[in-house]
């Protein structure tokens, strides 16, 4: 494992490199690390792409601490990252929370951003029952019941070594200021990345796995994304949850592949 870091204001940000060709950033959610793209990245480099996989502000090798966990800022570190590796124009891919943070970057920095990919976008923010607050809050101050959250998120299949991955994302958010970050993700936050969509002139594409239970009805959620662009394609990953790179890595580099080959051209 080769890390490197590019320094930003108030810490610094990780990421890891691999292959080489058309630069692809990969951000994971809420919670997670780079590892989250762990099954995605041997595919994206095989079929020719330098891929860069980075941990988000707050999380996994990344700084602790910040004083803001604003996809506005994450964004922002995601163009560092674009600059440390030679400028770009690179394809961001933000999961999840960092679905948001691509929009910022591509708004703010269109000479470093080729195209944007959406996996797990939201596009509200969830309406919750006074349980489910509860339970939101217990979650985003426990790493072991994040831990048992984040397994109900692969519905269908889990990747065979979701068991040790997890494990040991369990033991890094245990480490100071690891869910202080996630709960600063979790903060609802002005402006909202769909204030931004518009400003993004860059090719879109959401992703969504078609049985995500993080919402009601993944398809209309992915359409809702798309409306939110000028131009965007919205593509349903089959039999996959939230997390379609670990669930179903071939299909959804199939998919990121054929996106890149766009973007290449922008």
């Amino acid at each position: 494992m080769n890390v490197s870091y590019v320094e930003r204001d108030g810490g610094r940000i990780a990421y890891e490199v691999h292959g080489q060709g058309p630069p692809v950033l990969l951000a994971h959610g809420m919670g997670e690390n780079r590892g989250s793209f762990r099954h995605l990245v041997p595919l994206l480099v095989a079929a020719g792409h330098r891929v860069a996989s980075v941990d988000v502000r707050g999380h996994g090798d990344s700084s602790a601490g910040w004083s803001s966990y604003a996809p506005a800022e994450v964004g922002a570190d995601l163009l560092a990252v674009v600059r440390a590796l030679g400028g770009g124009p690179a394809t961001l891919v933000g999961s999840s929370s960092s679905a948001a943070a691509v929009v910022f970057a591509a708004a703010d920095a269109p000479a470093l951003v080729s195209g944007i990919v959406q996996v797990g976008p939201f596009v509200e923010q969830p309406k919750l029952n006074p349980f489910l607050r509860v339970a939101l809050a217990a979650v985003l101050r426990s790493p072991r019941l994040f831990g048992m959250f984040h397994r109900t998120l692969f519905p269908c299949d889990r990747p065979a070594d979701d068991a040790a991955y997890r494990k040991a994302m369990v033991a890094t958010l245990r480490e100071p200021g690891r869910m202080a970050a996630m709960r600063g993700v979790a903060a609802p936050v002005d402006p909202h990345w769909t204030t931004r969509a518009r400003d993004v002139r860059q090719p879109v594409l959401v992703l969504m796995g078609a049985k995500d239970p993080d919402f009601p009805d993944p398809g209309a959620a992915a359409r809702a994304a798309r409306r939110q662009f000028a131009t965007a394609e919205a593509r349903m990953v089959a039999d996959s949850g939230h997390y379609p790179h670990a669930d179903r890595p071939a299909q959804t580099a199939a998919d990121l592949v054929e996106f890149l080959a766009v973007t290449g051209r922008a």
